[in-house]
């Protein structure tokens, strides 16, 4: 479909780039801007040749300063039913990310800050420049970051989000890797080199193993151990009997490339 506040472009290696486009606005999102990335999360779940997705955005300065401010304001005008639906929009949007079956690749090319920090979170990979400065300044403006809370707790624990989301704390790319928000910082100029590493080897794994394993990780959180050996124990055995499985294992003896390897 025809995007307004995003594109969405898919490479010839079945890489999807996505990329969050009010340059002008910081890419702050607006209730459009998260209406598109819904749809463009289902439309990319349901492209199984779809190998990995980039998550950036437009212009050298900004990723995303978060929810548009103008958005946050309209809010005031609404009902409690309308504010709840707009929140949860936003809500859904992060899921799908978060639930994307395909290696997701946050290509943080500048700021950072609110639900800008929270689109990182969902990712599973994130490379940032030198130059990112990141802060959730929700507490700064009398709000709360209720709907990333849960991606930011899980990325990076309670001490750290003692620390970042109390106060709305600004910390540099530096701080960010120490973190763990975030897993490699280069060199602006050196950003897409980096990004472009790390989808040559998302492309050297077998897509429904990774789609597989992100669904296995999602799970294992949420359960308990006697639960959990249960779980793994059936997940392996039906591993075992898929053709990627079988290429793969008969690739590795017959010293040849699997069929996904590009």
């Amino acid at each position: 479909m025809k995007y307004r506040e995003i594109t969405l472009e898919i490479d010839q290696r079945s890489v999807a780039w996505l990329t969050l486009n009010r340059e002008a606005k910081h890419n702050s999102m607006n209730s459009l801007m998260m209406r598109e990335i819904l749809e463009a999360c289902k439309e990319l779940s349901a492209l199984e040749s779809v190998r990995a997705v980039v998550l950036t955005g437009s212009g050298e300065k900004s990723f995303s300063a978060g929810a548009d401010l103008g958005w946050m304001r309209e809010n005031f005008e609404r009902n409690r039913k309308e504010r709840r639906a707009e929140s949860g929009i936003l809500a859904d949007m992060l899921e799908a990310l978060n639930r994307l079956d395909k290696i997701t690749i946050a290509r943080v090319n500048g700021q950072a800050y609110a639900g800008g920090v929270g689109l990182i979170c969902v990712c599973d990979i994130a490379i940032c420049v030198r130059t990112a400065r990141f802060a959730l300044t929700e507490t700064r403006l009398g709000l709360t970051p209720a709907n990333i809370s849960p991606y930011v707790m899980e990325r990076l624990g309670m001490s750290n989000c003692r620390r970042i989301l109390l106060n709305s704390y600004f910390f540099d790319a530096q701080e960010a890797l120490n973190m763990g928000l975030i897993h490699k910082r280069v060199d602006p100029k050196e950003l897409d080199e980096a990004v472009e590493a790390e989808i040559q080897i998302c492309l050297d794994c077998a897509p429904g193993a990774i789609a597989t394993t992100k669904q296995l990780l999602r799970k294992i959180s949420t359960q308990s151990a006697d639960e959990n050996r249960s779980y793994t124990a059936e997940l392996l055995a039906e591993v075992w009997e898929t053709d990627e499985a079988q290429n793969g294992i008969r690739a590795f003896f017959d010293k040849k490339p699997p069929p996904w390897k590009q």
